[in-house]
């Protein structure tokens, strides 16, 4: 039985996901894209995964760089997250706040987290490429509300609406 697009689609358009900025350095500067498909797949060795639907524009610079960052988005943070999701939308500008890590990759200020990681695989599955990483590094910087995506809308969850 084959499944409708449409019914994978809104199956996972209303399972919220955290958000992340995935950042590397690129042979023409630092590259950068939203992405909603972060997940964890090891403590130990401490590794991640993610997709990116495309192999053009800054997903082709992540796909071929040696190394990148996670950069996992709180909720203060939704303007980064919109910019570096609009295709040709300003990155990496100095109100966005980033640095360069002592390991060249660029990383942005004020993120609950940033993951240095370098890839240990990479498996094309259709229009997609699913990336399975090894975390290098962890730097934690800021603790805050954090910031998921669903419905291709972005919301914030709080400590106040816990329900268990």
């Amino acid at each position: 039985m084959a499944v409708e697009p449409a019914a994978f689609k809104h199956a996972f358009g209303h399972h919220p996901a955290g958000v992340a900025v995935i950042s590397a350095a690129g042979p023409d500067g630092p590259a950068g894209l939203t992405v909603s498909s972060v997940a964890s797949v090891s403590v130990n060795p401490p590794a991640l995964l993610f997709s990116l639907s495309t192999s053009r524009g800054s997903a082709s610079k992540i796909l071929a760089a040696d190394s990148f960052v996670v950069n996992l988005l709180g909720a203060d943070q939704l303007p980064i997250a919109q910019s570096f999701a609009k295709p040709g939308a300003p990155r990496f500008t100095t109100e966005q706040g980033w640095s360069t890590l002592p390991t060249g990759e660029p990383v942005l200020s004020g993120v609950h987290a940033a993951l240095r990681c370098t890839p240990f695989e990479k498996v094309a599955i259709g229009n997609s490429t699913c990336i399975v990483a090894r975390v290098e590094d962890v730097v934690v910087d800021a603790a805050g509300d954090p910031l998921v995506y669903m419905d291709r809308g972005f919301y914030t969850l709080d400590a106040e609406h816990v329900i268990g």
